[in-house]
């Protein structure tokens, strides 16, 4: 099994993209070209890590970062392939809130930021679509409820912040209309499925449950509450289709405390 270092060099290369901030409701608020490269320094024993914000009516703006092994944060982890999530370990009163989630697909990676106010109220998302400098391949379609529809038969790998053993358990996601507007999902995991109903208004998925999917561009998804509520555990989420039958989504665990308990990365396919 790698460890969290050699998971975090695949992210290495230089990532050509965009960050595109959205409103709670997917609205389009900006759009800013950027060029995100990760280097390998010292035999890659640290990365060296270039943010670059390219406004198109304001001078360039470059951040810098370097990592080391022993510089990475509680805040974060890493899957085998690149995937990632960083963010707040602890939701706390009176302070703003979020995490990064990111997914990496081939020469692709696709970022969604998610970020909630001092009150508990979903403030802002950030979706971050790149490449690699090299290749060729196009972004995909936005996302549709149709593209959703059926039962898909997926493998979940959970992390823990402690490091703990990884666990890795089977899992079956039903999703059906129930007429124009309604959908019923059935998620079963094991020993339990979870039943919850949903209305469908444009790109905007409700759930009875008081959670938001919003169907977002490059055929990916935003999962959260709306609102955060003390003494109620939570999870935020990021599903990207890979394909028209192949799709991940990797989730973010809260606790009724709000103590960040675990990552989760589904992949999962359309029987």
């Amino acid at each position: 099994m790698k460890s969290q270092w050699q998971c975090f060099l695949e992210n290495l290369g230089e990532w050509h993209g965009s960050f595109t901030r959205l409103s709670p409701q997917g609205e389009l608020l900006e759009d800013t070209p950027t060029v995100v490269s990760f280097t390998g320094l010292n035999d890659n024993q640290t990365i060296h890590q270039i943010v670059r914000r390219l406004p198109l009516n304001s001078p360039p703006e470059e951040k810098t970062f370097d990592y080391s092994s022993s510089s990475l944060g509680r805040g974060i982890l890493f899957f085998e392939d690149g995937a990632f999530s960083t963010g707040s370990i602890q939701l706390a009163p009176f302070t703003e809130f979020g995490a990064e989630l990111g997914l990496i697909h081939q020469s692709r990676r696709l970022r969604l930021v998610q970020l909630f106010d001092k009150s508990g109220q979903l403030e802002r998302l950030t979706l971050i679509r790149e490449k690699l400098a090299d290749a060729t391949e196009l972004g995909k379609p936005p996302l549709t409820v149709n593209d959703l529809i059926g039962t898909w038969q997926g493998e979940a790998i959970t992390l823990y912040p402690d490091w703990r053993s990884p666990d890795t358990y089977s899992t079956l996601l039903k999703i059906e209309r129930v007429g124009e507007s309604k959908l019923l999902q059935h998620l079963t995991i094991p020993e339990r499925t979870i039943t919850s109903s949903a209305t469908v208004a444009g790109s905007i998925i409700s759930f009875d449950t008081g959670y938001q999917v919003l169907l977002l561009p490059d055929s990916a998804s935003a999962t959260c509450p709306v609102q955060l509520k003390s003494a109620t555990g939570f999870f935020l989420e990021v599903g990207w289709m890979k394909s028209p039958n192949e799709r991940q989504r990797l989730i973010r665990t809260y606790n009724n405390r709000g103590e960040w308990v675990n990552l989760t990365l589904v992949t999962e396919y359309r029987l």
